[in-house]
Order: C-alpha cells, then structure tokens, then sequence
C-alpha cells in the first residue's frame, strides 16, 4: 500500500524570525516554552504538598542552568571532544546547536543536588517531583527537533513516514533503490553563517548518478514526544495517588528506567548522528543509557526503605495548618473620664 505521509514534505524554516541581532528559532521557543509549562505543574505539586510555592521560581533557575550547561557540555565530550582541542570557543555557542539529553541528564540532579543543598530540602525529593516536568520539557525539545529536521530516523515506507529535506546528513545517492515519495535536494553548500544550504529541486528534474535524494523516514522526533506525554502521565498517576507519601525513590527510579529503555530501544530506528557511530554495534546514545537504566533500577529496588527517611522531605513551615476554631477579635475596654 502507497503511504499517504510519504509524499509529505516537512520542510519548515527553523527560524521564526530575525529581530535585529536576534534569531528567534522554533527549537529555542520549545525548549524555554518546556520550563513555562513546567512552572504551574510544580506549583500545583508545592501546593498539594504544602510547601511554599515560591520555591518554584528559584528551582527552576537552578533546573534552567544545569540543563544547558549540561546538555551543551555532554554533547561536547559525547560527541565532539575534538571541539575542545580546536575551537574551544565553539563550546559557548549554544545557537549553533548541539545539546545532549545525556548530559542533561546529568547537569538537572547536579542543579538539584544544589538547590536542595542550599535550602534544606532531601535531593530525592526533588528530583522525584521534578522529572514530571523534565518530561514534558523533553516532548517539547522533540518537538524542537522535528522543527529543525532533525534527530531523523531510517528509511522505510510505514503510512507515517515523513521526508526530511533541510536533513542534509541523510540524504542518499540516486542509485540507491529510493521509496515512493523521495524527493531532489540540491548539493548542500556551507553558506557563511555556519549552516548548510538546503534548496529542494522541481520534480521533473532529471536525476542523475551525483543527484541527491530525500526519502521518506520514520519521524523518530515525534516518537519520543508523544512517549514523554505517556511516561509524564504515568509518573503524575503514581504521585497522585500517595503524594507526600510517595516512597522516596521511586518516580526518579521510574522515570529512568522507562525514558532511557525507550532511548535504548528506539535508537535503532535512528540515523548515526556522528560518523564514528556508523558501524558501531551499539551507538553512543544506546551506550549513555545503559547506567541511567541501572542507576533507576537500583533506585526501585531501594525506594521507600530508608525507614528513618522512607518519604523524602521539603520545608513546610510557611503552610502551617490555620486554626480551626473561631477566632474572637476583643477590643481593649478603656475606662470612661
């Protein structure tokens, strides 16, 4: 059966507009729109647990840092190390693009572990309470990637199948044995900003042995996303239902086990996003998951059996519970002169 997606084209530009200096771009609008979405979950959360809102802007400062900082810094020594020995400056250049949800991964519990620190509050937690926002933070981040092309999967011919033009890495060769639905790209070309020309040529183009083809492949970008939505719901059924009782543990335990089995697992429908993963067995994705797994499975095993900390804690002292009595206001009586 011809797939109906297959002839679809997704080609938007990455750049929503140009103001001044200034490029406002579709991955970095959802990946700030991840923390402004996050901010009234974890309010709701403070609040069902009665502790004081106000904590949430201060967190999200320090989850904001150790995301960047952390994703920037893993993708630089994951994938391009080369990067500090030859243009160590392009370490800072985060528009450039390159961030790494493995690094991320570390860089958000290095953020919490200083948050908690500096305000009495048990890391764990944190860190289970947080990672229901850094999932949605992560299908909005997929999101950015299938704006930008990117993070693409193999070729195939599923009814879903979407084409990725601007995803000049991936094109193939004519001679390559193309689906329905392929289209002419033209040879890309380093344009002086940095990025990669992408010009799609008119369909009655005539293809020759150097012609360059885009074909349909699996949106792996939209996979993801829409796993993080269920995982996020998931991990919200679990804390809805104990909430300040929820056994220490056991939603960041969760939350690793899942997201990276689903990173392991779905890594094989994925390209090579650097050439030294090209006849690996395991790509470097797959291998950055495999102590997360470990890590959250030694995290279920353990959940809730500290006996003297089974439920983590958080201040609460600015929600002590009011009165319930009357309370009778009694003016002074002063004496009559």
């Amino acid at each position: 059966m011809t797939s109906l997606l297959a002839y679809l084209v997704w080609s938007p530009d990455p750049i929503i507009a140009q103001l001044g200096p200034v490029t406002l771009r579709w991955y970095g609008l959802l990946f700030t729109l991840g923390f402004v979405v996050g901010a009234p979950v974890f309010r709701h959360i403070f609040r069902s647990e009665q502790v004081s809102p106000h904590w949430v802007d201060v967190l999200t400062m320090y989850v904001l840092v150790g995301t960047v900082v952390g994703a920037r810094l893993g993708h630089v020594l994951f994938y391009e190390p080369d990067m500090l020995l030859h243009n160590p400056l392009e370490v800072f250049k985060v528009w450039h693009g390159g961030l790494a949800s493995h690094g991320a991964t570390l860089g958000i519990p290095v953020a919490c572990w200083l948050f908690a620190r500096n305000h009495k509050f048990d890391v764990l937690w944190v860190l289970d309470r947080i990672v229901l926002v850094v999932g949605i933070g992560g299908a909005l981040i997929r999101l950015g990637n299938f704006m930008n092309s990117e993070i693409g999967g193999h070729p195939t011919n599923v009814p879903w199948a979407v084409v990725f033009p601007r995803d000049t890495g991936h094109l193939l060769p004519a001679a390559y044995p193309l689906p329905t639905g392929a289209v002419r790209v033209a040879r890309p070309a380093f344009l002086p900003t940095g990025e990669v020309s992408h010009q799609l040529l008119p369909s009655d183009a005539p293809i020759g042995p150097n012609s360059l083809m885009a074909v349909p492949r699996h949106p792996t970008q939209l996979y993801e996303a829409v796993y993080c939505l269920l995982l996020v719901s998931v991990l919200y059924y679990c804390w809805n239902r104990t909430k300040e009782r929820t056994p220490r543990g056991l939603l960041l335990g969760l939350f690793l086990v899942l997201l990276f089995t689903q990173r392991f697992l779905g890594e094989f429908l994925k390209e090579a996003q650097v050439a030294f993963e090209q006849n690996n067995l395991l790509n470097q994705g797959q291998l950055l998951s495999l102590p997360p797994i470990l890590v959250g499975l030694w995290l279920l095993w353990r959940a809730g059996k500290n006996s003297e900390n089974p439920f983590g804690y958080a201040p609460r002292e600015a929600y002590e519970p009011l009165p319930t009595e009357p309370i009778v206001a009694s003016l002074p009586v002063g004496s009559n002169g």
